[in-house]
């Protein structure tokens, strides 16, 4: 437990230095992805997630676009506490990514099974979709890989 929950936070790490490069890398797609819906003129909805568009009076669209660019707020909001753990307190890591997936995994439980949304609201496949199944893929192997490494510096 000490592994995700440590005593102290700070800069030290117990296992291997792939595990802070692939955190890295997250917390840099995080970045990128939520400043994406928050500039983005249709938050992303429209141009990333291939939502299609709707019409009436007032643009129903502009309620969607808002919608996504506090998504992306909150996501900035995370990326940023991210930024922090990999600069300052990188042993939070395996804690980190147990949220990361907790994210990922109830994205996919929201999007099929809580509030699913039929094939007639897209006009294709958002490349979160797939990037979905592939976190909740990654995240369990690199707590297998966490722990692997754990016991080599142990030993």
């Amino acid at each position: 437990m000490n592994l995700f929950f440590p005593k102290q936070a700070d800069n030290t790490i117990s296992f291997s230095k792939i595990i802070v490069y692939v955190f890295y890398a997250i917390t840099l797609m995080t970045l990128i992805r939520s400043l994406i819906h928050v500039f983005a003129l249709d938050g992303g909805a429209n141009s990333i997630a291939t939502i299609i568009t709707f019409s009436g009076n007032p643009d129903p669209d502009n309620v969607i676009y808002f919608v996504f660019s506090l998504w992306g707020l909150s996501q900035l909001l995370m990326g940023l506490f991210y930024t922090v753990v990999a600069l300052r307190y990188r042993n939070l890591i395996p804690l980190m990514f147990i949220l990361i997936w907790i994210e990922y995994a109830m994205r996919i439980v929201i999007g099929r099974v809580l509030k699913p949304l039929s094939d007639a609201y897209f006009i294709g496949t958002a490349p979160g979709e797939i990037g979905n199944y592939f976190f909740v893929v990654l995240v369990p192997l690199l707590f297998v890989f966490l722990f692997l490494s754990t016991k080599k510096r142990a030993q």
